[in-house]
């Protein structure tokens, strides 16, 4: 069969329909609220697990808090335990001491009850030693001799009073005592002192002025010169340049006697050293005064009159002052030999002795009873 170009016997076109798009809308939501959800999941998370670790560190200061109660009711307790340990001991103590009072109450009843069986004579007596007592020390530690003589006296007065005839060799002895006393010229250790700061307030007032720079060559002073213009005139011109020359010349040439010795001159420093020092070797003097101290007294005069020798003018009226008061202050013995006046003292103690064995020999004999019935 021929083949025709025509359409007509060709099979109908089918038209096919184009698939609808599909809708992912659906799938966006759900990964929107997935993600939402993780989200939520993810905070709920980090709060609950800084919730853990806030109530980790809560737990963690509850146990340091319980550890440190812990210490300190432990260290209370032994506080406490201590406290009650120094309770006792403190008790211990005051009863031991009320102990002691109780036992020096009865020594002080009984001594009492002794006191008002003596006669007048063993008061006297006893008064005598106490004076004695006191001269002693006035002597021995103070080193005053008048009131070590004025309590020997006062001794002396009151053994006459006394009716007890063993005292004579007592007051044999005291009068040896009072004459040894008597010949030692006494040392008037104020009188000494007042001098030695009268000394140093001197020194204070000492200047500049008085040092030995003044003696030093080149010191012109306040003499007059001898090319002065006569009172009422006027130097020339000539003297002027004359003046002006020769003070030029004497700063520039300084003539020296070399036959004469020379002291160095002093810098203001060295004014207020020399000053210092002398203070201190005076200082030291009143100290050896004070404690009777010879060779020390003696060496602190003898390097302050040095001192003022080597530092100072002797032709300042301060400084011959001051050097006269420590020529006459190193006259003086602040030492003198002090004699022994123990030996009445121990005399007295015998004869008080013999006394207080006297009566008790005098009381066994008017109680023959009183050891037989103690020891029966």
């Amino acid at each position: 069969m021929p083949v025709t170009e025509t359409t007509k016997q060709l099979p109908a076109r089918i038209e096919t329909e184009q698939p609808a798009r599909q809708r992912i809308w659906p799938v966006w939501i759900i990964a929107i609220v997935a993600l939402i959800c993780v989200v939520v999941l993810a905070l709920w998370n980090w709060q609950q697990w800084n919730n853990q670790q806030s109530t980790l560190q809560t737990l963690k200061n509850v146990q340091q808090n319980t550890a440190q109660l812990e210490s300190r009711y432990g260290d209370s307790g032994s506080q406490q335990s201590q406290r009650l340990q120094s309770l006792e001991n403190k008790l211990t103590s005051q009863r031991e001491l009320i102990a002691t009072q109780q036992r020096q109450i009865d020594h002080n009843a009984r001594e009492l009850l002794e006191a008002g069986n003596r006669t007048r004579t063993d008061w006297l007596l006893a008064e005598a030693e106490y004076l004695l007592r006191i001269a002693n020390q006035r002597l021995l530690i103070e080193k005053d001799i008048k009131g070590a003589l004025s309590a020997l006296k006062a001794t002396d007065e009151v053994l006459a009073e006394s009716d007890d005839i063993g005292v004579y060799p007592v007051r044999q002895q005291l009068a040896q005592e009072i004459l040894s006393l008597k010949s030692i010229t006494g040392v008037d250790r104020t009188g000494l002192y007042l001098t030695l700061e009268a000394a140093i307030d001197s020194v204070h007032q000492l200047t500049d002025q008085a040092l030995i720079s003044e003696q030093a060559p080149g010191f012109t002073g306040n003499s007059q010169s001898d090319d002065a213009p006569p009172e009422g005139g006027e130097p020339g011109m000539l003297t002027k340049a004359w003046q002006k020359f020769k003070s030029t010349l004497m700063q520039v040439i300084v003539v020296r006697r070399m036959d004469e010795s020379v002291k160095p001159l002093l810098s203001p420093d060295q004014s207020a050293y020399a000053r210092l020092n002398l203070q201190l070797m005076l200082e030291e003097a009143e100290m050896a005064v004070l404690r009777g101290n010879q060779p020390l007294y003696k060496r602190a005069l003898a390097k302050a009159q040095a001192t003022v020798e080597n530092w100072y003018d002797s032709s300042n009226p301060r400084v011959g002052a001051l050097s006269d008061t420590l020529g006459e202050l190193a006259k003086n013995n602040v030492a003198p030999d002090l004699p022994d006046i123990s030996k009445s003292l121990d005399l007295l103690k015998e004869r008080l002795a013999g006394r207080l064995n006297k009566d008790s020999e005098g009381k066994d004999e008017k109680n023959p009873d009183a050891n037989g019935g103690n020891d029966s």
